[in-house]
């Protein structure tokens, strides 16, 4: 959308939520109208998720949709166009409501399905949250050319975690099985999302991307908006410095 006659555009959802669209790239012609336009402040293209900058090693086919991320970075980059990515990795309402299996929404209230051993940690955000971190981003010179990281503290958790949340809200213990980290990985090789599902509730590269970074983050003061009933969101914004 355009805000303010055209001083920023916002661009989102021509990624996917569970299914690629295929639309990443028609971002590149956006590209070229702001170039001939001349007077757009900041452009924040479609990320809102994991960085993708990060994301060389995730799995196939998944990781096409992270490489057509860095197309468009880079022609934005290469265009000098001002810019600000937005990172909040894991989408609340898209994770939570399944327990972090894939293709569920809904919890069930017996059973849970543990992926690997169900530790590792990931990184959950309200799409609300989400979407005020990156409108108070627009117009802060803070944020000009870097990367926005929307990483709530009490939201990193593990599936195990998440499910014991859901059980206490139930009163009622889940039974749990798992399938190995070696199974999931090949039943994940031919799925859309394979890249972030392996990567945010399988391995634990998301909370190794952070530790790795936290030397260059600065945190920006904002004043959280909402919570993840039953998650307590304290947000925290944090910005790469390079």
């Amino acid at each position: 959308m355009a805000v303010e006659k055209s001083k920023v555009l916002i661009v989102g959802g021509t990624g996917y939520l569970g299914k690629r669209t295929h639309q990443i790239l028609l971002q590149l012609k956006l590209v070229h109208a702001i170039q001939e336009a001349g007077n757009v402040k900041r452009f924040l293209p479609s990320e809102f998720g994991t960085d993708p900058a990060k994301m060389d090693k995730a799995m196939e086919p998944g990781r096409i949709t992270f490489d057509d991320k860095m197309k468009v970075r880079k022609a934005i980059e290469e265009a000098g166009i001002p810019y600000t990515y937005v990172s909040a990795n894991c989408f609340a309402g898209y994770f939570l409501g399944g327990l972090c299996q894939p293709g569920q929404i809904l919890p069930s209230k017996d059973h849970v399905v543990l992926l690997g051993d169900g530790n590792p940690p990931a990184i959950y955000v309200d799409e609300d949250d989400i979407a005020m971190y990156t409108i108070k981003a627009i117009d802060d010179p803070r944020t000009l050319n870097k990367t926005v990281y929307i990483s709530p503290p009490k939201n990193i958790l593990s599936q195990r975690q998440v499910a014991e949340i859901w059980e206490k809200l139930i009163g009622k213990e889940l039974h749990k099985s798992s399938i190995s980290k070696e199974e999931f990985l090949a039943a994940m090789k031919e799925q859309d999302y394979a890249g972030h599902i392996t990567t945010m509730c399988v391995t634990r590269d998301v909370l190794q991307i952070l530790k790795s970074e936290m030397k260059v983050w600065k945190p920006l003061k904002f004043i959280r908006k909402s919570t993840i009933p039953p998650l307590n969101n304290t947000c925290a914004a944090i910005y790469n410095d390079h």
